[in-house]
């Protein structure tokens, strides 16, 4: 058997007014798929061999209110879910948390100094900052808002903080099927903290690319849903040699 690769795929349960969705570019009246259930989503890719979820309540994004419910009913799937959406104050993060999230990610309260300490010392590995960057910023507020700060500025700011992991999406990419966006995880690689890459997948290469770049994994929706590749092919990817 080949040795296993620190390299994990998440499929990604986008979630906006109780269905899975796809958006192009995280735009909000932008769906590109319409994916039914999520708990159906979630126990199918359990089925397929999943060994993470990737969860993003969109509604909660957009209002800032996440929707714990949601989160029971993944988790109730029987893998560890990383989950997204609103999550702006150590309450709401602990609340996920107890919901029955394996890991939280935080956006746009990362930009508080004194928050990413705080969750970095309350909550060790299982918050996850997200780096959403659009043309060169960070984005914030579900996408909305140009924080006016460089993603590899934020990644240096986690690492300093004691933040263990962060995600990082191109928000222009996302959806689009386009290609990951390698300058943007270079620049944020340079922090020194593991990386999930998100934005752009759209074939096996792609992945391997990420592999190769020194990526900790990655979050695949669009391409999944797709079929422009299957589940069981990402995660065979897992166990190839780099």
């Amino acid at each position: 058997m080949l040795a296993r690769q620190n390299f994990t795929i998440y499929p990604a349960i986008d979630v906006l007014e109780g269905r899975v969705v796809r958006l192009s570019e995280g735009r909000r009246e932008a769906v590109t798929v319409e994916g039914g259930d999520p708990v159906a989503a979630a126990e199918r890719f359990v089925a397929e061999g999943a060994s993470w979820l990737h969860l993003v309540d969109l509604d909660g994004a957009f209002s800032g209110e996440p929707d714990l419910d949601l989160v029971r009913r993944i988790a109730a799937a029987g893998l560890p879910v990383q989950v997204g959406g609103g999550y702006r104050d150590l309450d709401s993060v602990g609340a996920a948390l107890a919901a029955g999230a394996a890991r939280v990610l935080v956006g746009t309260a990362a930009l508080d100094v004194e928050f990413l300490s705080a969750a970095a010392s309350r909550f060790e590995d299982r918050v996850v900052v997200a780096i959403d960057a659009r043309d060169g910023a960070v984005t914030v507020q579900g996408w909305t808002q140009s924080a006016g700060l460089a993603p590899a500025e934020l990644a240096r700011r986690c690492a300093a903080a004691g933040i263990r992991r962060v995600l990082v999406t191109s928000a222009q990419r996302d959806g689009t099927l386009s290609g990951p966006d390698v300058q943007l995880l270079e620049s944020v690689l340079e922090a020194g903290l593991p990386v999930i890459a998100a934005g752009g997948i759209a074939t096996l290469d792609d992945l391997r690319l990420l592999r190769g770049l020194g990526c900790e994994g990655a979050v695949s929706g669009s391409a999944i849903w797709l079929d422009r590749f299957s589940l069981a092919d990402a995660l065979a990817l897992e166990l190839e040699r780099a």
